[in-house]
């Protein structure tokens, strides 16, 4: 059994990897759409809200509140599969609870790109409306890293640097389904 989780900047290349686990056959676990569902549930549209239900659920469940939303459903997965992805950790307090309930089992990736980079990727993307404007996005970065973000991507296992093309970054997602958290260590070295 292995648990991967996954952190990273908004558009570093997460939804990218979670793509690749989901052609490899692996579930995927997105926390983002927690909160969606949860906007949904109080009537507020996620593409405007989805950063105000985020901020309210810690409020109201605690700083790990997604993270043990996720919890029955990532063990629901492990039931029938040996590795779960869990797509998009925001804190290191989330990151503390998976580890609590998965031990040795639970590895964390970071995906690392930079803000440039990032900008442009979700620009194309414009799923959110701080997808297409430079100052919400810095924003939006602001309020994750708020959250603990950057200290959970400082303990992460791995790092994996989305900088080149996609069939190199897919090559990186790829050795760490097949080979393991080791090898892409390894492969950055």
């Amino acid at each position: 059994m292995q648990v991967i989780g996954t952190v990273g900047l908004p558009g570093s290349g997460k939804g990218e990897l979670a793509e690749v686990a989901r052609e490899a056959g692996i579930p995927v676990v997105t926390m983002g759409d927690i909160i969606r569902d949860e906007c949904r549930n109080r009537g507020l549209d996620p593409a405007t809200e989805h950063g105000t239900v985020a901020k309210a659920l810690r409020e109201e469940e605690g700083d790990d509140a997604i993270a043990a939303r996720s919890l029955p459903i990532i063990e629901d997965h492990l039931e029938s599969n040996d590795v779960v992805l869990v797509d998009g950790l925001r804190s290191d307090v989330e990151l503390d609870r998976f580890r609590d309930a998965f031990g040795d089992e639970f590895v964390l990736v970071s995906v690392e790109a930079p803000f440039e980079t990032r900008a442009e990727r979700l620009l194309e993307r414009g799923r959110d409306a701080s997808d297409t404007d430079v100052e919400a996005l810095k924003k939006r970065e602001k309020r994750e890293l708020d959250f603990g973000m950057g200290e959970a991507m400082e303990r992460a296992d791995v790092v994996i640097e989305n900088t080149g093309t996609l069939a190199e970054y897919r090559e990186k997602i790829e050795l760490l389904f097949e080979e393991g958290p080791d090898a892409v260590a390894e492969a950055n070295a």
